[in-house]
C-alpha cells in the first residue's frame, strides 16, 4: 500500500497491491479497514482512491462504502490512450 495526502489534508490511496494468490481472501479488505483505522487515528475524517472506470476494483471499493466523487476524462492528444478514472471517497 502506498498514500500520500491529496491537497496536503487528505489521505489518498495511490496503491494497493496483493499477488493474485492472495486476492479474493479478504487480504484486500483487512488491509484498507487497517489503512483507513490508521488514518482515523491520525485525526482525518475522509479518505480518498482512484481507479480507472474499466477496472473492477471500483465494485471492491464500493463493497467497503466508498462513494463515486467524480473523475477525469483524458483528452484526444494525450499521448496514451486511456479510459476515465474515477475518484472515490469514504468519510470515516
Amino acid at each position: 500500500m502506498r498514500y500520500n495526502l491529496l491537497w496536503d489534508h487528505t489521505p489518498f490511496l495511490t496503491l494497493i497491491c496483493l499477488a493474485k494468490s492472495h486476492r479474493g481472501k479478504g487480504f484486500g479488505k483487512q488491509a484498507m479497514l487497517h489503512w483507513e483505522n490508521e488514518m482515523r487515528s491520525f485525526g482525518f475524517d475522509v479518505v480518498m482512491i482512484s481507479t480507472s472506470v474499466d477496472e473492477e476494483a471500483q465494485h471492491f471499493y464500493r463493497k467497503l462504502g466508498y462513494k463515486d466523487t467524480g473523475g477525469i476524462f483524458f483528452h484526444d492528444n494525450m499521448p496514451f490512450e486511456r479510459p476515465q478514472e474515477m475518484f472515490m471517497s469514504k468519510l470515516l
